[in-house]
């Protein structure tokens, strides 16, 4: 493994039923502020069971053709929740990203194209939500894991009638 597959990025992840949820921005954008609110949809039922893979840095390597994220060793099991500072909680020591959200994306768009619906990370393509500046990230993450699948591998259905591509899909649930 080389030094580049090893280094920490600087972003949060939180494993949602069988796949993590890869959060990326600047510092400030919101990352552990979305994780927590994932990790609490979790517990609320909106979601399926949610844990904490990684706040602030995590690892990220391929792996037999996916991608997987591991916390770094060093912040394992804490998160910074704004106004109560640095929380210990339970994480998840590694996870298959499923899905990436890119807070203050400069590509975010009401109508998104279906080729920015897609990022490639050490060569993996996985799909991604790319969240403006201004918007609240977790209500789209919530129902891209509720209203589309949550897999790398099939792409936004074909069938929209407004020719876009981008149709909502099978839910994780009926996986």
């Amino acid at each position: 493994m080389t030094a580049a597959a090893t280094a920490s990025v600087h972003a949060s992840s939180v494993l949602v039923g069988k796949h993590a949820v890869l959060i990326r921005g600047a510092s400030g954008a919101g990352k552990s502020r979305l994780a927590f609110d994932l990790i609490l949809a979790g517990r609320a039922g909106q979601l399926p069971p949610a844990v904490l893979v990684g706040d602030d840095r995590v690892h990220l390597e391929a792996r037999g053709g996916e991608l997987v994220v591991r916390p770094a060793a060093e912040l394992a099991g804490l998160i910074e929740i704004r106004g109560l500072g640095i929380r210990t909680c339970d994480f998840a020591p590694e996870a298959i990203v499923g899905l990436v959200v890119d807070l203050a994306a400069p590509d975010a768009d009401r109508l998104p194209q279906p080729e920015a619906l897609w990022t490639r990370i050490h060569g993996i393509e996985v799909p991604r939500i790319p969240v403006g500046i201004g918007y609240t990230a977790a209500p789209l993450v919530i129902a891209a894991l509720t209203m589309t699948a949550n897999s790398p591998s099939p792409r936004p259905s074909a069938d929209c009638p407004k020719g876009i591509g981008n149709h909502i899909s099978p839910t994780i649930a009926t996986e």
